[in-house]
């Protein structure tokens, strides 16, 4: 029997400028209409940003910005937002800044307050999944 993919099959990575990781990852990869990306706050040298929870929560929706233009679409285009926070107290600035990227319908979400992410010093994570034009 033989099995045949078509190219539609395929998960395509997006090409961005953020940081290239040393980590086996790519920022994002899109797979049959569907944008798959998880968001930091670094910078373009690979830094996590100073200044606490609101420059980390807007480091992190730049990033995903960029991220989606660079898939050709926009913040319009996200579907669901899964928000990852190192002090419960970080919710409240997380949403402050978070309205001022999106607009209603907004993205269903859900947060969570987790012990620590990938690097000690970040305060924040997003995990996000967007539509995109095929």
């Amino acid at each position: 029997m033989e099995l045949s993919v078509s190219l539609q099959d395929k998960k395509q990575a997006v090409k961005t400028s953020l940081f290239a990781s040393k980590a086996p990852l790519e920022w994002a990869i899109t797979h049959n209409g569907t944008l798959y990306t998880a968001q930091i706050p670094i910078d373009q040298n690979g830094v996590v940003v100073d200044g606490g929870i609101d420059a980390q929560t807007r480091k992190t929706l730049d990033n995903l910005v960029h991220t989606l233009e660079c898939a050709g679409e926009s913040m319009d285009s996200v579907l669901q937002v899964l928000i990852y926070v190192t002090d419960r107290e970080y919710l409240a600035t997380v949403n402050k800044v978070y309205a001022e990227y999106f607009n209603a319908p907004y993205p269903n979400r859900a947060a969570m307050v987790v012990a620590g992410l990938a690097r000690e010093e970040m305060l924040v994570e997003l995990v996000v999944y967007a539509a995109v034009k095929e």
